[in-house]
């Protein structure tokens, strides 16, 4: 399985989040319907400890620099455990194994840095994204009432052992 979603997902280039990527990346955040962040939230989390965890997907085809981000992931480590805070795959690109990719590498290098387990909320509603988690090894845990605004939804908490 996790053999299919890597070929399907070559022919992108993943790197390190820097700050010219975030108009780009806000840009996506709106597309999806996230939560809010900004540019002046993900440039602050860019200054910390954490910016090898954000990083953008690109085609590989077209020079890298210049290529269209088509999907991002942003996440901290703090004490061992990894959370994810955004992850969206712009509308046009998704279901082709851009946002299996963006999971795998952040949890590589959570595993990387020791993390013993990964936490992530996502909408209610949002089943697709909660299949991407579960076929990733994530399972549900809790749900939070009213955690979303705009509109008012509740959360999944979903967590995946590391070790």
């Amino acid at each position: 399985m996790a053999e299919q979603r890597a070929a399907r997902a070559e022919g992108i280039s993943i790197s390190r989040m820097s700050e010219h990527d975030l108009l780009e990346v806000v840009e996506i955040e709106e597309q999806s319907g996230l939560s809010r962040w900004g540019w002046a939230a993900y440039y602050a989390e860019l200054q910390g400890a954490n910016r090898d965890l954000m990083l953008v997907a690109r085609p590989a085809e077209a020079i890298v620099e210049s290529a269209p981000i088509i999907g991002y992931i942003v996440a901290r480590e703090t004490a061992g455990e990894l959370h994810i805070n955004n992850f969206a795959v712009r509308p046009g690109f998704r279901r082709r194994g851009i946002g299996w990719a963006l999971l795998d590498r952040v949890l590589e290098e959570a595993r990387r840095r020791k993390a013993n387990a990964a936490f992530l909320e996502v909408r209610s509603a949002n089943l697709a994204a909660q299949a991407l988690y579960e076929k990733s090894g994530f399972r549900a845990i809790a749900r939070r009432a009213n955690y979303y605004s705009d509109p008012i939804e509740d959360a999944v908490v979903m967590t995946l052992n590391l070790g």
